[in-house]
Formats: structure tokens, sequence, C-alpha cells
């Protein structure tokens, strides 16, 4: 029996469409999943905490204190009681400088986002009479470090002041120097970190250096009226 080619077409032209659908069926339109990693990318920017980030000595690390006594925490419970999305990650060592931030700094920065940056180092270079022009050089190399690894960050810089028995020259020059790094880098200058606090035997431990529990909640608002003008 002799089959024509005519009989056949519509036949195959069925299949062939069959064939195509059930191929197809499964899989949604370009645009559509475009669409779709495109949200799911928005969604995951906007819900990510935004970073502060102390850097700092013991003084940010709240030498003598339970964790959530220190300024840190105390900056993160402000955040929060106003409804802030942002997490506050506490970076002090004790006894930092800043030659030894400058070795630090890069193994902080890289480990996470960091949207707003404050640097508190200064006060052991003070205590401890090393040249103010180190101390200034590696201010200048810390926050260069930081905008490298985050360019969009803002960085906060605490001024540090040290007692007049460091000499009359030398405590010139070093609480002068903060203002000339803020300046020279652009940065916010954060008034003195200590004010109010500084000297006043009832607001510090037995050492005379370290706020108490009283005295971080003074440091807290030192910071805190700075630092409000860049919460968002």
């Amino acid at each position: 029996m002799k089959f024509h080619s005519t009989s056949l077409y519509p036949v195959i032209v069925a299949l062939l469409v069959s064939s195509y659908s059930c191929s197809h069926s499964n899989e949604a339109p370009a645009n559509e999943k475009t669409k779709s990693v495109t949200s799911t990318d928005t969604i995951a920017s906007t819900t990510r905490k935004k970073v502060v980030l102390f850097f700092g000595n013991s003084l940010t690390a709240g030498y003598g204190l339970e964790s959530n006594q220190s300024f840190p925490s105390l900056i993160q419970a402000k955040l929060d009681s106003l409804g802030f999305q942002y997490e506050v990650i506490n970076a002090g060592v004790s006894g930092e400088t800043t030659a030894s931030g400058t070795n630090r700094v890069d193994w902080v920065v890289e480990r996470q986002p960091v949207d707003i940056f404050v640097l508190e180092l200064g006060a052991n270079d003070g205590l401890r009479g090393l040249p103010v022009k180190e101390t200034k050089k590696n201010l200048g190399i810390i926050i260069d470090k930081v905008r490298k690894a985050h360019p969009d960050v803002i960085i906060l810089l605490a001024g540090m002041m040290v007692p007049p028995s460091m000499g009359p020259e030398y405590s010139s020059s070093f609480n002068n120097l903060f203002g000339e790094v803020a300046k020279e880098k652009n940065v916010t200058l954060l008034p003195f970190f200590l004010e109010h606090v500084a000297g006043i035997d009832s607001l510090n431990l037995s050492d005379g250096i370290h706020p108490n529990a009283n005295g971080q909640k003074i440091v807290t608002e030192n910071v805190w009226n700075t630092l409000k003008e860049f919460i968002r």
C-alpha cells in the first residue's frame, strides 16, 4: 500500500507542535526570570542592616565592664529603641595604638560591609608620649585603608586629649592633631570623646582612665550627638 505525503503532513505537524509544547511547558519567559532575580536582589539589599563599626582601644572595648555597658552596646540599644535597622560592631582592643591599628584594620573591614566607621585611636599613643607625627600618619593610613575597602563609607574620627602632665608643647600638638587629620582626610571630627568624663573620679574606674558604667553613658551621648546626623 502506498502512502501519499500529503496525507501524513497534518499528523507530522501535530506531533511537532505537541513535542515543542511539552519541552517548554516548565520554562518561564525570559522577562519573568529576570524580573524574579531583580526582585530577589532588591529584597536582599533593602533588608540588610546597615553597619556601624567602632574601631578603637580599651575605651571602645569597655575595659573593666560588662559587654552591655560599653558605649557601642549602648549605641546599639539607642538605635534599636528608635527603630533604626543598624548593627553595631565593637572592634575595640585593649592596648591598641595607631600603629597596631594600621595592621589590624584590613582584617576588620574586609570581613563585613561597613556603612559608618568610627575611629577611636590615639589615646595610648599620647599616654606613651609617642611622636605626634607618627600618630597623625597612622590615623591617615587607617582612614585610607577603610575607604579603599568601602568607598562610600562615612568616617567619624574621635578627638582625644592628653593631660597637661605630658608637657605643654606635646599636649598642644597632640590635642590638635585630630582636627588636622579630619580636615586633611575630609572626615567628620567627633569632638573630645571623653568630654565631661575625663578627670572626674566618680565617672571613671579606680585607674582614673577608663570610664565606669555611668561614664560610659555620658560617652554614649557624646558619640550620639555627632553620629545621629548620619543615621538614616
